[in-house]
């Protein structure tokens, strides 16, 4: 055989090893932990739930003062529970809602 032959069965050899060895770790591959998007959203709901969580005890609080001056309805009450129970549990309702869909 020819050297050059030789040569350049031995690069393509190499470069295809090289190749299925770093298809193999991902992890190396992509050289990134998590998405600049993922690092955001997560920042956004963190300082969303922060704000919340004042609004959300001076709500009940405003709920609990009209209820005892009997100038409540319970539709409020009722939404503000809803509203309430949505807020905070964002977070599992959408991991439930990607897992039923496989996301």
């Amino acid at each position: 055989m020819d050297k050059s032959f030789k040569n350049y069965a031995f690069r393509t050899g190499t470069g295809l090893l090289v190749f299925l060895l770093l298809g193999t770790i991902p992890d190396l591959v992509l050289a990134q932990a998590t998405s600049p998007f993922m690092t955001g959203a997560t920042a956004l709901q963190t300082n969303i739930l922060a704000w919340l969580t004042p609004i959300a005890i001076i709500l009940v609080m405003v709920l609990g003062a009209m209820a005892m001056a009997n100038r409540i309805s319970w539709g409020w009450c009722i939404a503000a529970i809803l509203g309430i129970a949505i807020s905070f549990g964002a977070p599992q309702i959408v991991t439930w809602v990607r897992g039923m869909f496989g996301v």
